[in-house]
């Protein structure tokens, strides 16, 4: 696999965007190369492989962010301290007398 992919990148190498599409590009080389060959089914088979891995990595993640998310709502106090008043004095003049 070439370590520079062809053509001109879009984005700056030094940015994940830019590596991101290096890394694709030099990905997508590599499959042409592999086609050109007749290595299509190993090709897929990466793919798959990967593909696999990556889903499970993003279920895994997702179940522990859930799971905090709703640990830290739970927890979350809703109680206001009591009472069923009105809610204080109200307003007033600012003291004085009228």
């Amino acid at each position: 696999m070439r370590t520079r992919p062809s053509g001109p990148l879009v984005f700056d190498p030094t940015t994940p965007a830019g590596f991101t599409e290096m890394l694709l590009r030099a990905r997508a080389d590599h499959a042409r190369e592999l086609a050109r060959r007749g290595d299509r089914g190993a090709s897929v088979v990466e793919w798959v492989i990967i593909s696999a891995l990556a889903v499970g990595i993003a279920v895994v993640v997702g179940g522990i962010l859930l799971n905090r998310l709703r640990d830290k709502a739970n927890s979350i106090d809703f109680d206001t301290g009591g009472g069923t008043g009105g809610g204080g004095n109200g307003g007033g003049n600012g003291g004085g007398t009228p």
